[in-house]
Order: C-alpha cells, then structure tokens, then sequence
C-alpha cells in the first residue's frame, strides 16, 4: 500500500501527491523536502519516491544537468524518513553518518522542461538494535528516473537516543549555545575556481597552498543551514569535496562529480579550523579525474572522500560515461 504524506491510499484512489512531513527527513523548509512518499515492498524493502525542482537555488543545473549532489541529498533524506515510518525511531533521535558511495550516469540528469520523477528501491542489508529502536542501519538504493537506472548508493548511518547523544557531545550537546557561537565565515576563494556563480554558496576559503583550503562555514545559509545543528552537516562537506575537485583542474571548467565514496570518521565541530587537502589519483594531474578529499581537523582526518569527476556530457563522448 502506497503510503504519502496523507496516509495510506486504497488501490484505485487518485494519489495526491505532496511531500512527506518535513520533520520525518529532518529539514526545517518545505522548499528542501525531496520525497514525496514512501511504501514496504518487503520487510526491508521499500520504493520512495521523490521529485527535483527544475532549478534550485543552491543544487543549480549546471549545462542543462541536475547537479549530482542533489542526489546526494535526496539519498540522505531516506533514511531519516525510513527510520521514523518504518523503524518507529521517535522524532528527537540523532542520526550520524559514517558511510556513503554513490555511482551515477551523468546522461540521464538532463533538465527538462517539468520537474524530475524519481523513484528510489531501497533494500536494509545490516541492522543493530536497542530495545526495539535501530542503532545502526545500512541501506542499498538503486534510483530510477521514468523507470530507467541512473544511479546507485549505498549507506550506513547510526541512530542516537537524545540522552545517549548529549553524554557523546558533553558542552557541545547545547545545540542552541553552540550553534550561536559560531564564527563568521572566513574571507571564500574566488567562486569560480569554486564552480561556484554565488560567493555565499563557497565552502572553501581563500588559500596560497595548493591543494589545500581551509573550511568556510556559513552558519546563515539557508539550504547548508536548514536549522540550527551542532556541528559541521555531511552535506556541507561533500560540497566542499566537490569544490575542491573545481578547484584542482580550475582551466578544465564545469566538471560533474559521478561519484563518492566517503567516510565519517568524526564531527568536524565549529571551533576549531578545518582544512581540505585534495590529491590527484589522476595518471594525467593536469586533466579532470580521480581525487582524494580529506578534511583534517586538530591534526586528525575527521572525513575522506575518494571523488571522480567528468566533464559535462555535452564534451565527452558517450561511450565513457559511467554506468549507473
């Protein structure tokens, strides 16, 4: 039974489409809410739906193409949403990231002329529990656009009581304190070396060192920074991954990322900087291709990302286009 944010629907009856609860995917804006509804087609399978904007004002189009980390973020909203519908995890539970891969065919992100209907099979492969609520949960997705494969992800996530969570974060658990305390953004790198159009959307700041940035967070932006959080989101980084494959091959132009594979070490918190180095694992350094991300915060790696980026598809030739 096909389950929307209305409740359930009878086989038959016109399906009303509107989002899912916004509290369910964890995001304060109507506007950020991607899935549109949700349904078991196993004990741990399910078919989410979802639908991207034509244009968005941070997740841009870039050469008539959805920007890949909207895919990113559309993955992220399922298993908060799984979670509290399907698992029963009480609102107010904390999730934590500690894997994410994502592998997508840049042909099929094409912008037309309505938005884009998706449609996510997502399979639970590994659980851990504690007095019947999920403490960790890894989920298989496969995302289908009008019934054809784009792209595939895979994720691991853990799940924290409240109460667990603010022995974990001891002074950091005041999210309201410490979301006030952050510093103002640091002076950005030139937001076309970012590929980047808006100074207000680069997360990297100005460096001399090649290969190496230091963070910039803007606690006031307004998709970054949803709602208030105690620390750096997973979002935020993966953008600055992404920024700093820009940033390696600036004379290359717009390059897509088609694929990631990151892992969480630790919270990258707000007081302390945070610096994004990036290694070439391209044969040719001077051309766009494989990367490694890190982000190091007080001498510790709290985030890698092994990162391939492409030129949009309009200059490259079919047959290298990754398969979803």
């Amino acid at each position: 039974m096909l389950v929307t944010a209305n409740g359930p629907v009878s086989a038959g009856a016109p399906v009303l489409t509107t989002t899912v609860p916004r509290e369910y995917v964890h995001r304060a804006a109507l506007s950020e809410v991607f899935l549109t509804g949700w349904q078991r087609t196993g004990t741990h399978a399910f078919t989410i739906t979802a639908q991207w904007p034509r244009s968005h004002s941070f997740y841009t189009a870039t050469a008539g193409l959805h920007d890949p980390l909207i895919l990113c973020e559309t993955v992220r909203q399922t298993f908060p949403l799984l979670l509290h519908t399907a698992y029963g995890t009480p609102l107010g539970h904390q999730l934590s990231w500690s894997r994410f891969s994502y592998a997508l065919n840049p042909h099929a992100l094409q912008v037309e002329r309505t938005p884009a209907e998706l449609e996510l099979r997502v399979t639970g492969t590994e659980f851990s529990h504690r007095r019947g609520i999920p403490t960790a949960v890894s989920l298989d997705i496969a995302i289908y656009r009008d019934g054809t494969p784009i792209a595939v992800a895979d994720t691991r996530f853990g799940c924290i009581a409240p109460t667990v969570y603010r022995r974990i974060r001891a002074d950091r658990g005041d999210v309201t304190r410490v979301f006030a305390a952050v510093p103002d953004p640091i002076t950005p790198l030139n937001p076309a070396t970012a590929g980047r159009d808006n100074t207000r959307d680069v997360v990297l700041g100005h460096s001399d060192s090649p290969g190496r940035w230091p963070l910039r967070v803007d606690a006031t932006h307004p998709v970054l920074f949803d709602h208030p959080v105690d620390h750096v989101p997973g979002m935020l980084l993966l953008e600055a991954a992404r920024q700093a494959a820009h940033a390696m091959h600036p004379s290359a132009g717009t390059v897509l990322p088609t694929s990631m594979d990151v892992t969480f070490h630790r919270y990258v918190e707000f007081d302390s900087p945070c610096w994004i180095e990036a290694h070439p694992r391209s044969s040719c350094a001077s051309a766009p291709g494989a990367l490694r991300v890190d982000a190091i915060q007080d001498g510790e790696v709290a985030f890698t990302a092994e990162v391939t980026v492409v030129p949009p598809p309009s200059s490259m030739c079919p047959a290298t286009a990754p398969a979803a």
